[in-house]
């Protein structure tokens, strides 16, 4: 049984998601940003009720090249945890912006030439539903307009992110992600105030996967509000590549046989 690699290890829903794993049996590699952080995400996944025996924790950073090509090495599978998201808002957007676009795009081409078959990419209600619109339902059509006046950093950069993974086309020469039969799935998530494992002094509000086709939020259209997702299923609910009828394998000659088939849970 090959290891399920998590980016984003150290977080709140890395620690849940790799303790949920750990807890049904699978081998899991982690990455973390710095090697300080490995001790806290072990002791995370312990009070997860998890035996951090079958972790394995691996150094690499959105950023920069270094270390992904070891983390992704025999992981058939990867859940794209990691984004940034600072306990403030920065003047700047591109501090998270460039961070969480370049660092999805780095991690799908190391999946891809690892020969990972499946990615699941942790999305966000950020990416879904912060333009306002008639009407308080969202679907897998609606996107959050990146040029909304006021938007804030971190909606933009997450929906950035999902947009181009889902349609990034480089140049001649550059790595080309869907050049491989690879399934990336998207996880959409909604905020959540959850029992933390993890205890890095970040915000305890953090993005949990919510359920269905339709994203609701309340108020009305006057605002992005928050939806509803239950705190003890958060981890269960981001897809298991191995058993989500999301994430099967495409079929031969479907968009997702030939390239990344990008689809919002």
């Amino acid at each position: 049984m090959s290891q399920i690699l998590v980016t984003g290890g150290s977080g709140y829903v890395g620690t849940q998601l790799i303790a949920a794993l750990l807890r049904a049996g699978r081998p899991v590699r982690a990455t973390v940003h710095s090697a300080a952080r490995e001790a806290g995400l072990r002791a995370a996944v312990r009070r997860g009720g998890a035996d951090d025996a079958g972790l394995e924790v691996a150094v690499a950073d959105l950023m920069a090249d270094d270390g992904w090509k070891a983390a992704v090495a025999g992981c058939e599978e990867v859940h794209h945890v990691a984004t940034p998201i600072p306990a403030a808002q920065p003047e700047d957007p591109d501090e998270l912006v460039v961070r969480a676009r370049e660092g999805t795009l780095r991690v799908l081409r190391a999946a891809r030439d690892a020969g990972a078959r499946r990615v699941v990419l942790t999305s966000s209600f950020a990416a879904v539903g912060y333009t306002p619109k008639p009407g308080a339902e969202f679907t897998e059509d609606d996107w959050t307009d990146p040029g909304t006046p006021g938007l804030a950093p971190y909606p933009r950069s997450k929906v950035i992110a999902e947009r181009a993974a889902g349609h990034h086309s480089p140049g001649p020469g550059d790595c080309q992600v869907h050049g491989r039969s690879m399934c990336c799935a998207l996880s959409c998530s909604t905020l959540r105030r959850l029992p933390q494992l993890a205890r890095c002094g970040a915000p305890a509000l953090v993005s949990t996967p919510g359920s269905g086709a339709a994203r609701r939020r309340r108020g009305g259209s006057r605002g992005p509000g928050w939806g509803q997702a239950d705190a003890q299923r958060r981890a269960p609910a981001h897809p298991s590549p191995r058993s989500s009828p999301l994430l099967s394998a495409p079929a031969a000659g479907s968009p997702g046989a030939s390239g990344i088939s990008s689809r919002r849970s």
